[in-house]
């Protein structure tokens, strides 16, 4: 794999050293073949013009003698000469005179021609002698040689004139390109053999000096990553390579010291948490265990190497359900979430565990994974319970007296019933007793009788702290049967309680005995809060949920006093257990629900006690 992949450089590295060769030489012939050009057409121009000087000299001198027929033999004879492609002599006028023949009359020659406008649409002070054109025939030299008008030619030609003539003299400019194209073929050929041989020696010095120096380093960092610290890159000598391979060793012992670091810390870590009695478990979206802690194995009862890469469903599958999950419901909504569930131990007998799934999120608030932590909660809801059944013996003695007065009010009825239908029966005998009068008392007494049971079983239910599995409660009852049982204690602190109609057809599924016991902690404290005179506002508003606000306009509670309220044991009244508002709001969120309180001091307070609608309270997993 590693010659591979330095094969691989090596080619990378010889086909971007070629490349570069290629582009090098393919410049510089590029730039020979137009100054080879150049310079063929420079010395091209050179012969044409002394050639056609020599020939201009040869025919002045047959002018002279005004030989014609020897003038056209002479033409004759240069135009067959190798290379030259036409010879013509023309007249000041620029007709054609030798060759004289009409076949051989050129229609380029006209002035208007592009071959002559090649020139002629130039000043004449920079008209060359020499000029490549295109032709009919292909590309030509031309050179054109003026026949000048000396004064030996005056006895036949007007001496106002300064040119008798013109000679043109064609070379065919494609032997030109033939022999610049042979040229750069013999310069490519040679340069690409050079570059092949250059680039050849490049790879093999690349690859001796440089690429099987640098697997070392690869063959190195892999020998680390498996593991094997303290392996090294030799790094004699003092090129760049060593340098590096010394920096390289110089980071391997950081590294190295770094890694003796974390795992000193983890092991330490893991000796901290394996020390906590909370069980602990890292899942990942999936749900799957990635860690855990000694804690939570020995409540899975499995050993580690078990439940690494299990679902927690498969692990604890008597520990939760899937309705109740706070890792679902921590991964669906990304924030904590809290579960109470129940778990069987070796020996049968039951255990609560407090459950905390927490999210763990990268930099960008991706959800990575979940944390959960099981807490042993039996000793404590043993303890709340205890708690609960004090703080209930305490509330019974205030509410003793509303106790007795809601007994006595019937009681005197039931009496004066008692009494009239005694009247009525021992009156004289020759007098018939009043039957519906005795019946009408009768009556009124039964119903007194049975408000007297049922105040009597809900006192009971209350001192007695009977907990359910969950009734479907009517707002508007419990507010009611809370309201009467409180009104006593009101009247005797001179507080009126004023409870705002109710809309019927509310209900909440929660414990009777508790949620009334919740709700007359609240009553109580609003109570003992206002002074004599004030008032306590009870009103219940349906919305997503139940709210149920117990408003007073009494003392209010400081900022600070307010963030320990709920706390056990605190309480800032004489006397008081600080107990009421701990359990209160226990009981209300063992059922799904919550408490949240709004006070300003001199302003009063406000309990809102919210609670899911029955719909909703069953999608919690209580069964009735």
């Amino acid at each position: 794999m590693l010659k591979g992949r330095f094969a691989s450089t090596t080619a990378g590295l010889a086909v971007g050293v070629t490349a570069a060769a290629v582009l090098a030489c393919a410049g510089g012939a590029w730039l020979y073949s137009r100054q080879h050009m150049a310079s063929l057409l420079e010395t091209a121009r050179r012969t044409a013009t002394a050639e056609g000087d020599l020939i201009r000299v040869a025919l002045e001198h047959q002018m002279v003698e005004n030989d014609r027929t020897l003038i056209a033999r002479m033409i004759e004879s240069f135009r067959r000469q190798a290379g030259v492609d036409r010879l013509m002599l023309l007249d000041r006028y620029g007709r054609q005179r030798y060759p004289s023949s009409l076949a051989e009359q050129d229609n380029e020659l006209r002035i208007d021609s592009p071959t002559c406008q090649a020139c002629h649409r130039h000043p004449a002070e920079q008209r060359e002698s020499s000029r490549i054109i295109e032709t009919a025939g292909g590309s030509v030299l031309r050179t054109v040689v003026p026949i000048r008008n000396r004064p030996e030619c005056h006895k036949c030609h007007d001496p106002n004139h300064k040119i008798n003539g013109i000679l043109i003299l064609d070379y065919n400019a494609g032997e030109l390109h033939a022999a610049m194209n042979r040229d750069l073929r013999w310069l490519v050929a040679g340069t690409g053999l050079i570059t092949l041989l250059l680039v050849g020696a490049i790879a093999i010095v690349i690859r001796l000096a440089v690429l099987r120096r640098l697997q070392r380093f690869e063959t190195t960092a892999r020998q680390i990553a498996a593991g094997d610290l303290g392996r090294r890159v030799p790094s004699a000598g003092s090129d760049t390579i060593s340098w590096l391979a010394r920096e390289f060793n110089t980071m391997a012992d950081a590294v190295t010291g770094l890694v003796g670091e974390v795992r000193t810390e983890r092991e330490r870590l893991e000796t901290v948490i394996n020390s906590i009695d909370d069980g602990i478990v890292v899942l990942d979206p999936d749900r799957q265990i990635i860690a855990a802690n000694d804690a939570f194995l020995l409540r899975a009862r499995h050993v580690r190497e078990e439940v690494l890469g299990c679902a927690c469903s498969n692990v604890m599958s008597g520990g939760c359900n899937l309705n109740e999950c706070p890792t679902l419901a921590c991964l669906k909504s990304g924030e904590r979430q809290v579960r109470i569930c129940e778990r069987r131990k070796p020996d049968g007998s039951v255990a609560w565990e407090e459950i905390h799934a927490s999210p763990v999120r990268d930099a960008s608030g991706k959800l990575l994974l979940v944390v959960e932590v099981w807490r042993d909660i039996s000793e404590r809801l043993a303890a709340e319970a205890h708690l609960a059944d004090s703080h209930r013996l305490a509330s019974l003695g205030t509410l003793a007296s509303g106790f007795s007065h809601e007994l006595n009010t019937p009681l005197a009825t039931v009496l004066t019933c008692i009494e009239g239908i005694l009247r009525d029966l021992s009156q004289d005998s020759n007098i018939e007793p009043d039957a519906g009068r005795i019946r009408e008392s009768a009556s009124v007494a039964r119903e007194q009788i049975l408000r007297c049971r049922g105040i009597t079983q809900h006192f009971l239910r209350i001192s007695r702290g009977q907990r359910t599995q969950g009734d479907i409660l009517d707002m508007e009852t419990t507010v009611t049967s809370v309201a009467r049982l409180i009104e006593p204690t009101a009247r005797a602190n001179a507080v009126r309680i004023d409870v705002r109609p109710i809309a019927p057809g509310l209900h909440v599924r929660a414990d009777e005995a508790e949620l009334q016991q919740a709700l007359i902690n609240l009553l109580l404290n609003a109570i003992q809060a206002c002074k004599a005179g004030g008032k306590v506002l009870v009103e219940v508003e349906p919305n997503d949920a139940v709210h149920l606000r117990i408003s007073d306009d009494g003392c209010g509670i400081p900022a600070d006093v307010r963030k320990r309220i709920f706390e056990p044991f605190f309480s800032t009244r004489q006397g008081g257990t600080g107990l009421g508002l701990f359990l209160s709001i226990n009981f209300v969120r063992r059922w799904g629900g919550d408490i949240h309180v709004e006070s300003a001091p001199g302003r009063g307070s406000c309990f809102e006690v919210t609670l899911p609608m029955a719909a909703k309270a069953a999608n919690l997993g209580v069964t009735p």
